[in-house]
């Protein structure tokens, strides 16, 4: 069982001056689930090298019991300082693809082209794709073999409008997940903020937020099962 593992590699937050990136809780739970069932992991990003992390992430407040684990894992911080670039990746080699949030992905990888490629042909071959808190951002471009948005009919949930706004990000975001996923023809849902809650279509799986980072990923090897 092989699982790429798409990280962002953008480090701006908008004009605010401050630094954002991946989430940390968003590549280590997931990164255990996936471990501890036996897989093989590969790391990747659109420019390689080490992806820039959200430094609040690493604050005090958002460490768990996983983030703690990775922190300690020589192997993963390895793998994590040396993602291949995406460009370079042949994504028939893998059953599956998983993209952690933060912020950075809706700068990079909502439009970038490899990645974009990366989820069609994925799911074109039947295997399933799944993203967490901001990173069903990834999904805007991706588009249906007739070419309307992939998204449309399909159920999903993201980061939700009301979790931006507590963040105080609303402005700054270049868009707002929720209401993309929307705008696109998807059927939106969320769950209680901060709570844990993912949605499971077809081979699409999208997880709401940091708390619902492990349960993606779990719904995401039951999608390897099924």
């Amino acid at each position: 069982m092989k699982i790429l593992i798409v990280l962002t590699s953008h480090d701006k937050l908008g004009n605010t001056g401050e630094k954002t990136g991946f989430w940390l809780e968003e590549l280590a739970a997931p990164y255990y689930v996936f471990k501890d069932a036996g897989a093989d992991l590969t790391l990747a990003s659109p420019l390689g090298g080490q992806p820039p992390l959200d430094p609040k992430s690493n604050q005090p407040d958002f460490q768990t019991d996983d983030t703690h684990r990775f922190e300690s894992d020589e192997a993963a911080k390895a793998a994590l300082a040396n993602t291949v670039a995406l460009k370079s990746v042949n994504v028939d080699e893998f059953d599956a693809i998983f993209y952690p949030g933060g912020h950075g992905p809706l700068w990079d990888l909502a439009t970038d082209k490899d990645s974009i490629s990366a989820i069609e042909q994925t799911l074109a071959k039947g295997r399933p794709v799944a993203a967490v808190c901001h990173a069903p951002g990834v999904l805007r471009d991706v588009k249906k073999p007739d070419g309307e948005p992939l998204v449309r009919g399909l159920r999903t949930t993201g980061f939700s409008n009301s979790e931006e706004a507590a963040v105080q990000l609303t402005d700054v975001v270049p868009f707002l997940v929720e209401d993309m996923l929307k705008e696109n023809g998807s059927e939106y849902s969320k769950g209680p903020d901060w709570g844990s809650y993912v949605v499971t279509d077809g081979l699409l799986i999208t997880g709401q937020n940091p708390g619902s980072s492990a349960a993606t990923a779990r719904a995401l090897l039951q999608a390897l099962k099924g």
